[in-house]
Formats: C-alpha cells, sequence, structure tokens
C-alpha cells in the first residue's frame, strides 16, 4: 500500500524544516520534528505531547543545549538526516500496518521515538518524559481512532483488511463496543456466582422461549444482578444450558463507547444498524446491557431517535436476544412508562439475600480475595462481615458491602504485612537494573555477544526474583490473617462509631457508665440509669435491632440537667458532643413548618435541599437526637415520630428510607413544670402526701392529656427530673467553677474555694423554677467579674493563691503571695 502524508504531517514537515534554518542547521533531524509537533496545533501528536506539559520554548531550549546553532545559510530546499528518514520510513511501515492510507502525526511521533539513540528521544527524556507510557498514549490513540474516529470504517465494508491478520469474526463491529463474558470466563476472569440457582434457572428459561425471550434483572444495586449474568456465561461454557443455546455467547455492551464518537446526525443510527445487522445475522450473540435504563435516551440527539427505540423492531421480531439489569427505582421511572419497550421484556425480581446466603457467597468468593491480597482470612471475620454490615452500613445491600468490607480488611492486613521492605529482594533488584544499564551501554557500542550475555543473567536473576517473591507471598500469606478486629476496624472507618468488639477495658467502661455520665450530670439517678442500662443493651448486641438504641422523654422544670445529659450520652456512646443533633420544636409549630422534618413536597421551595431531621441523620446515623420542647411541635410531628419510635426508618420526601437505629432519641418537654412549684396541697389527706410523688402524679397527668397513648408507649422510657438538692447544687458549683480553676492555672494562680464559698454560691443562684442555670450568671458576677478587677489593678499577680470563702451570706476574698503573706480584699 502507498502512502501519502496527511495535511498535519505535512505542515509539521514545513514547520520543522523552518525551525531548522532559524538554528542555522545544514539538515532537517529528529529533533526539529519533535519542536514541530509541539508547535502544530492540528494534530492528535501535538495534543498528546503538549498533555505532559511540553512547550516549544523548553523543547528550543533542550535543541540549543544539545546542538547549539550553526552557520549553514538560510536556503529554501533542506535535506533531512538519515535518522530522520529512517523515522518516517518507520512511520509509513506502522501507517501500513494499521490499515490507513494516511500517515498522521502519531505515526511520526511513533518513528522519532522507536530508537534511544536519536536526539528526539534524548530531549524527551531529559524533560522528564517516560517514552514507554508516551508511547502508549499514542497507542491509544491510534486504536481509537481506528475504532470510533472515522465513520467510514463504520460504514464501510465489514471485511475491512488490516496488516495483523486475526482470526475472521462474525461480529466486527460488536467486538468493539462490547466484552465477551463467555471468553472472560474462560479466562478464569470471572468470579464464581454463589446462592442464586432459581434466578439463573428462571433466566435460562426465558431465554429459551419462542417469543419475548429477553429477561430484565431487577433488584437494589449490589444484590447481584451482574454476577447473575455472568452466570449465564459460566453455564453456557460449562455446557450446562439447554442444546440450542450451547453455541451462544454472551456479550456485555458498553453504550458509552457505542455513543462516542458520534458527531453527526445519524451516525448513531448508523452504528446501531450496522450492529444489529452483525447481531441478526450471527443469531447466536446474547446481549447484556447493564444499567439498562441508560438506554431511554441513549444517542437520541435532536431530531433522531434513541437506542431504545432503534432495538424495539428487532426484539419485536425476535431477530436478537437481550439480557437486561437496573434497579426498581430506575425500572420504575424509564422503563415502565415505555410500555412498548417494558412488554418485550420478562422481569426477573433479585431481592436481598439473606445473611445464610450471603455467608454462602462470601465462603465461596473467600479464595479469590485471599489470593488477590496474599492474606488469610478466617471465617470468624467472614461472619462479622456480613453481621457488621447488615447493622451498621444501612444504605447499601448484601452481598456487595460485606465484601467490600472483607476487600478493604485484607487491603489493610496486607499494607502492614508489606513483602517490598525484604533486604535479599531488594538486593536481586538492585543487580538486574545494574544489568539493564551495563546491556544497553553493550548495545549503545555495537558489542552484540556481550549483551546478549547480559541479557542471560537478567533473565536468570528475574526468574529468581519470581522464585524469591513467591516465596515471601506464601510466608507473609501464613502470618497475614484478616481477624474480626480488622473488620470491625474498616466498619469504624466508614461509620465513625467506635465498632470495636467489646474488650475488658470497654467492658469495664460499660459497666461503669453511670459514673462516667455522672461527672458531667450531677443527681437524676434515674435518667442516668436508664440511658446507661439502653447503652449496654445496644453495645451488648441484645437490643431489638430494628428500633432506636433507646428513646426517651425527660420531663421536669429548666434547668436540672436534662440538655447536658443529652450532650454527655453523645460523648459517652459516640465520641464527642459533636454528634448531638439538637432541634428546637418551637420551630416546627405549624404544619408547613413541619414538614421540613423531611423535606418540602416536589415543586416547592428547598425540596432539593432535603430534610432538616432526614439528612442529618442520613449523614450522621450515629447520633443523639435532641428534640427540644417537644410539646410545642404540630401534631403531624408526633405522626412522623411514630413511625421512627416504632420501626427505626423515617421515608423522606424523596421516598428515601433513613435509618434511625443506631440513634438515642432524646425529647424533653417542661409539660407540668409548673404544678411543681405549686405547694398548695387539695384534699382531705393534703397535709399526708408524699410531695414527691404527688408532683410526679400531676406532670404524668399532664403528659396524658397533652400526648396520645400510642405516641406514649411507643417510648422506652418517661423519665421525671428530679428537683436540685443542696449538695448536689454545691456539686454543680464545684463543676462550673472548675473550668476558672484551670484557666487561672495557665496565668500561674491558684484558685480555692471553701465548702462555704461553694453553698453561699450555690444559694445566691439557685431559682426553683429556673434550676442551675443562674448558677453560671452567679459566678460570673460574684467571683469572675472580682478576679478580673483583681488582676487589672496588680491585687494579684502569678504565683499567688486566692482563697474564697463566706462570712455573714458574703464572699470573703484572701491573696497569699508566695512569701505566705496574707492579703485581705475588700
Amino acid at each position: 500500500m502507498e502512502n501519502s502524508y496527511s495535511k498535519s504531517v505535512n505542515q509539521v514537515l514545513k514547520i520543522a524544516r523552518e525551525q531548522a534554518q532559524n538554528f542555522h542547521h545544514r539538515l532537517i533531524g529528529t529533533e526539529h520534528v519533535l519542536l514541530a509537533l509541539v508547535i502544530e496545533t492540528d494534530g492528535e501528536a501535538g495534543k498528546i505531547l503538549r498533555s505532559w506539559g511540553l512547550t516549544p520554548t523548553a523543547v528550543r531550549e533542550e535543541i540549543e543545549r544539545y546542538t547549539g546553532y550553526g552557520s549553514a545559510p538560510k536556503t529554501s530546499y533542506m535535506e533531512m538526516s538519515p535518522r530522520l528518514s529512517l523515522a518516517l520510513d518507520y512511520a509509513r511501515r506502522r501507517a501500513n500496518d494499521d490499515g490507513v492510507k494516511e500517515v498522521n502525526t502519531n505515526h511520526v511521533l511513533l518513528g522519532i521515538t522507536a530508537s534511544e539513540q536519536v536526539l528526539s528521544a534524548m530531549i524527551l527524556k531529559n524533560l522528564n518524559v517516560d517514552i514507554p507510557r508516551l508511547q502508549q498514549d499514542v497507542e491509544d490513540s491510534l486504536s481509537q481512532d481506528q475504532d470510533f474516529g472515522d465513520s467510514a470504517n463504520w460504514l464501510g465494508d465489514d471485511n475491512t483488511t488490516t496488516g495483523q491478520k486475526k482470526s475472521k469474526s462474525t461480529t466486527p463491529n460488536l467486538d468493539k463496543v462490547a466484552v465477551n463474558l463467555n471468553q472472560r470466563v474462560r479466562n478464569g476472569e470471572i468470579d464464581p456466582v454463589i446462592g442464586r440457582d432459581q434466578e439463573i434457572k428462571r433466566v435460562i428459561q426465558i431465554l429459551s422461549r419462542r417469543t419475548k425471550n429477553n429477561p430484565v434483572l431487577v433488584g437494589e444495586p449490589g444484590v447481584g444482578k451482574t454476577a447473575v449474568a455472568e452466570a449465564i456465561a459460566t453455564e453456557i461454557v460449562n455446557k450446562k444450558v439447554p442444546q440450542d443455546m450451547l453455541k451462544k455467547r454472551v456479550m456485555a455492551l458498553n453504550l458509552g463507547s457505542l455513543v462516542a464518537g458520534t458527531k453527526y446526525r445519524g451516525e448513531f443510527e448508523d452504528r446501531m444498524k450496522k450492529i444489529l445487522n452483525e447481531v441478526t445475522k450471527d443469531g447466536n450473540v446474547i446481549l447484556f446491557v447493564d444499567e439498562m435504563h441508560t438506554l431511554i435516551g441513549a444517542g437520541g440527539a435532536e431530531g433522531a431517535i434513541d437506542a431504545s427505540n432503534i432495538l424495539k423492531p428487532s426484539l419485536a421480531r425476535g431477530d436478537i436476544q437481550m439480557i437486561g439489569a437496573t434497579t426498581f427505582n430506575e425500572y420504575q421511572k424509564y422503563i415502565e412508562k415505555d410500555q412498548a419497550l417494558a412488554r418485550r421484556f420478562q422481569q426477573v425480581r433479585l431481592s436481598e439475600p439473606s445473611r445464610d446466603d450471603t455467608l454462602t457467597i462470601m465462603r465461596g468468593l473467600k479464595s479469590k480475595y485471599e489470593k488477590f491480597h496474599h492474606v488469610t482470612i478466617s471465617d470468624e471475620s467472614l461472619k462479622d462481615a456480613v453481621d457488621l454490615s447488615t447493622r451498621y452500613i444501612s444504605d447499601r445491600f448484601l452481598p456487595d458491602k460485606a465484601i467490600d468490607l472483607v476487600d478493604e480488611a485484607s487491603a489493610a492486613v496486607k499494607i502492614r504485612n508489606n513483602i517490598s521492605n525484604d533486604a535479599e529482594l531488594e538486593k536481586v533488584n538492585e543487580q538486574i537494573k545494574k544489568l539493564i544499564t551495563q546491556k544497553n551501554m553493550a548495545a549503545a557500542s555495537q558489542n552484540f555477544v556481550k549483551a546478549a550475555q547480559l541479557q542471560d543473567e537478567q533473565n536468570n536473576l528475574e526468574m529468581q526474583r519470581e522464585a524469591m517473591v513467591e516465596k515471601l507471598k506464601d510466608k507473609v500469606s501464613a502470618k497475614a490473617v484478616v481477624e474480626p478486629e480488622d473488620i470491625a476496624k474498616v466498619v469504624s472507618d466508614w461509620t465513625g462509631v467506635p465498632v470495636t468488639q467489646m474488650k475488658r477495658n470497654e467492658s469495664r467502661q460499660l459497666a461503669n457508665l453511670e459514673k462516667i455520665l455522672h461527672q458531667r450530670v450531677i443527681g437524676q439517678d434515674k435518667a442516668v440509669s436508664a440511658v446507661a442500662r439502653a447503652i449496654r443493651r445496644s453495645r451488648s448486641g441484645i437490643k431489638d435491632e430494628r428500633r432506636p438504641i433507646g428513646s426517651f422523654l425527660f420531663l421536669g422544670p429548666t434547668g436540672v440537667g436534662k440538655t447536658e445529659l443529652a450532650k454527655s450520652v453523645a460523648a459517652a456512646m459516640f465520641g464527642s458532643e459533636d454528634n448531638l443533633v439538637r432541634l428546637d420544636m418551637s420551630e416546627y409549630m405549624d404544619q408547613i413548618a413541619s414538614s421540613k422534618l423531611i423535606g418540602s413536597a416536589p415543586g416547592y421551595v428547598g425540596y432539593e435541599e432535603g430534610g432538616q431531621l432526614s439528612e442529618k441523620v442520613r449523614r450522621h446515623p450515629y447520633s443523639v437526637i435532641l428534640l427540644d420542647e417537644v410539646e410545642k411541635a404540630h401534631p403531624d410531628v408526633f405522626n412522623l415520630l411514630l413511625q421512627v419510635l416504632d420501626e427505626g426508618f423515617l421515608t423522606d420526601s424523596k421516598g428515601r428510607k433513613v435509618d434511625f437505629r443506631n440513634t438515642i432519641i432524646i425529647m424533653t418537654s417542661n409539660l407540668g413544670s409548673r404544678s411543681l412549684f405549686d405547694n398548695k396541697a387539695v384534699g382531705f389527706n393534703a397535709d399526708n402526701a408524699d410531695p414527691a410523688k404527688a408532683r410526679s402524679a400531676k406532670v404524668e397527668q399532664a403528659i396524658k392529656q397533652f400526648f396520645r397513648p400510642e405516641f406514649l408507649n411507643r417510648i422506652d422510657e418517661t423519665i421525671i427530673f428530679d428537683e436540685l438538692d443542696k449538695k448536689q447544687l454545691r456539686n454543680i458549683v464545684t463543676l462550673l467553677t472548675h473550668k476558672l480553676v484551670v484557666r487561672l492555672q495557665k496565668k500561674g494562680i491558684e484558685l480555692k474555694l471553701s465548702r462555704a464559698a461553694l453553698d453561699q454560691i450555690a444559694q445566691d443562684g439557685y431559682d426553683p423554677e429556673n434550676g442551675a442555670r443562674p448558677l453560671r450568671r452567679a459566678i460570673q458576677n460574684d467571683i469572675e467579674d472580682k478576679i478580673a478587677e483583681m488582676l487589672i489593678v496588680g491585687e494579684i499577680k502569678s504565683g499567688d493563691t486566692l482563697k474564697i470563702g463566706s462570712q455573714h451570706g458574703h464572699l470573703k476574698f484572701e491573696v497569699v503571695n508566695p512569701k505566705k503573706e496574707t492579703v485581705k480584699v475588700k
């Protein structure tokens, strides 16, 4: 075949001549062509070179460094150097092998980089270009041009001749945009499919029908739809199908490759028509389209028809067979709307496998992951992967999420036991590098006998290295074992929850959880105990997994520790107060505002933003949810909460299920608080009545009058917080002043408060109706203001000790300096 230069190549050679003249060189060399390729804007080679960061200025500087400026006069005719002539001959041969008539810039770039001895290759190396990777980029570009760049290749004769001798395919155009799953099975590239026998049998049954023999696999993401299609190819290869299916091959169609490069109207239709003609003529092809809903609209440019409408006639006539796969939502949204398309397919529903089925699948895949990661996976870790993924990863489906856990845990164990640090292996690698350098030097000096000897030595060392690597892999596999702790660590990384196994220190911490919570919450033993019991039930794994960890209604006056207990639980259970989702229910008093919890209805402002409760829990499913002053919410809010408290799920405005099973729901209310301070008892036995029981009875009566029975019955525990006594108030003051003590210590001042001072602050700051909240203001007004004044006027300095006592109902301040001298402060 006589090859001519493309327009871009002629332009490159013209620019190369001009650049050679500018350098006053006598001949046009490969370096000038390299510079011209970077300058020229239309050719593919120039785009590839520029993607590597090459600029005309950088290439010119390298040419000047290597050759400098010559003394040849500028002439209209210049000869090519012998090495450039050889490079262009290589480009022509390559174009001929590719079966194209024109030599393009990609062929030229391959020509000037074919040898490491030419100046163009040396310049590229100096500019940090990896020549093998550059050549691969060029090969990829040529492959893409051959497949899709030239529409005539699609529209022309099927029997396109190429320089490479290949076995003639009956479906050459389909082969460009589809993967032969039968061949992948033969090559061992497909994992075994376990536990889907019924679905596989049903698909084979549909494929064996006379008409409408096109199954569509419908199921949630990750349940194994693609695996079933691969299983059909496996059954065909293993000859476990009916006689008339033995010659069938399953081809996975890539719609992206099919659409790619169709710039003009009609190109996509022609490609589809050509492929359908091939499939019809062959008669033994089963097309598999993953994400089948993408057929709707694929290739449908303005005024054109899409892929689904092109397929309909062929499907109706039975010319082609197809297996589709899509999710329930996408099937409903796209396929069901098009009844003409939907009626040509038979649904095969794939449900999420059970725990036992998933475990069977995991055991079947275990060897594949052990071989890939060079680890040993224990059976206990497989069980934990299934159980923990079911419990903590609610937005994905089995077996996909369990397999991902094992895969990532295996990768983590492999990284911990890396074999690349072996000293012997490093030594062999260094020897191989030296041999390669010596071999290249010998070849460059044309000492081919020595180069051949060095090549033999290199081959022997490489074989030795492979044997060492295999031994090391076996050694590592025996030592690197994936344990349940590794699975739990991955779950913790994914979810942010400490899902470690219950070790001794954690068990001790859970057993003493009341003490931990009491470090921040003073008193309220009943409330703290109830919450601690709920957390223990969750961490020990015996709670009902369909419901939240715990749901509580905290009642009582303001300032007795309801919100503080919620914060303490967030810190103890989830590691930080940041895992507290707090909603003030007074913001949801009307019906429209209440819808904000799950998101606005479609068509309303804020629909895309999601719900204020549902979105927070969806993004942080392991949280304490605090619904403050819940009695102020609209009745519709309680209807939403019924579903959460009973089933552990909430459906938002977009139809997504939000998982509340790993949350603690705390609702606070001030209902009946006024009656707690009403000391006027009524009745004949008023003098003998227990005040605490009487107050509790009034609060219970208030909540029964306000909340519906079905709401109260779904709450785990209703807790009435007690009033604070004198001792508890003193402890709260100690807790609040501790922060001030720490701040003064940073200034070198020691603060000491007597018990009398603590009692005085508690007495001055406590208000029965407002609880302990005024104590903070009392500390600020009586102590912090005084200390600030003393610091400013210099009455107290670093190294001093400040003692605060009480006398005659007033706080007394004394400063003890380092000399043990006491100074009373007025």
